[in-house]
C-alpha cells in the first residue's frame, strides 16, 4: 500500500470516527434537506440526458413526500441525527399472473447521497437498512434502475451484489432513421 492510499485510508477512518452517520425513516421536517439531495440527483440526470430530463423548481413535492413518509417509503442518512447527507425512496411491489413467478419484490426507486458526502459509505448504509427492510416484509428481490452514464452508482450497485436483470434500449430520432 503506498503512501497515499494509507493517508487517505486514515483521513477516513478518521472522518468516520468523528461523523455519526444515522439510518432512520424521513421525517416531516427533513423535507427542505431531502429536497436539496433530489435537486443535486437531478441535476446530473439533466447534464447525462437533457433530452430526457428538464430542469425543475421542485423535485419532489412536499405532498408526494409526505405520502411517502406517511407511508414509511422514504429513508434518510443523517450526520450527527441533524443533517440530512442521504436519500432513499423505495416502494414494494407484488408481482402475480401471467408469465411471471410471483413475486414480492422491494424496488428503489431513488437513492442519492449529498455531493459533499460521497464515496463515505452513506449509500452502503442506506442501502444495507433498505435490505433489513426487505427482509422484514418478507421480500423475494430487491431492484433498482440506474442510469447508463452513472458508471459510479453502477459500480456501486454492483459492489453490493446486484447483476444486470434487463437493459433498457432506445431508439432516438427514429423518424430520421
Amino acid at each position: 500500500m503506498n503512501t497515499r492510499s494509507i493517508k487517505q485510508r486514515a483521513r477516513l477512518e478518521y472522518e468516520e470516527y468523528i461523523m455519526e452517520i444515522k439510518i432512520r425513516f424521513a421525517k416531516e421536517k427533513d423535507y427542505n434537506q431531502v429536497e436539496k439531495i433530489m435537486k443535486q440527483v437531478q441535476e446530473m440526470h439533466t447534464e447525462w440526458r437533457p433530452d430526457v430530463y428538464k430542469n425543475v423548481e421542485v423535485v419532489l413535492p412536499f405532498d408526494m413526500y409526505m405520502d411517502y413518509v406517511d407511508n414509511q417509503e422514504f429513508i434518510v442518512a443523517t450526520l450527527d441525527n441533524k443533517e440530512v447527507v442521504g436519500t432513499l425512496k423505495y416502494s414494494t411491489r407484488n408481482i402475480s399472473g401471467g408469465p411471471m413467478v410471483d413475486r414480492k419484490v422491494m424496488f428503489i426507486d431513488s437513492m442519492g447521497v449529498d455531493e459533499h458526502y460521497r464515496g463515505q459509505g452513506i449509500g452502503r448504509k442506506l442501502f444495507a437498512f433498505a435490505r433489513n427492510i426487505c427482509e422484514e416484509q418478507d421480500c423475494d428481490g430487491l431492484e433498482l434502475q440506474v442510469n447508463a452514464k452513472n458508471a459510479a452508482a453502477k459500480k456501486m450497485y454492483e459492489k453490493y451484489g446486484f447483476t444486470e436483470k434487463s437493459v433498457n434500449m432506445e431508439l432516438l430520432n427514429w423518424r430520421d432513421k
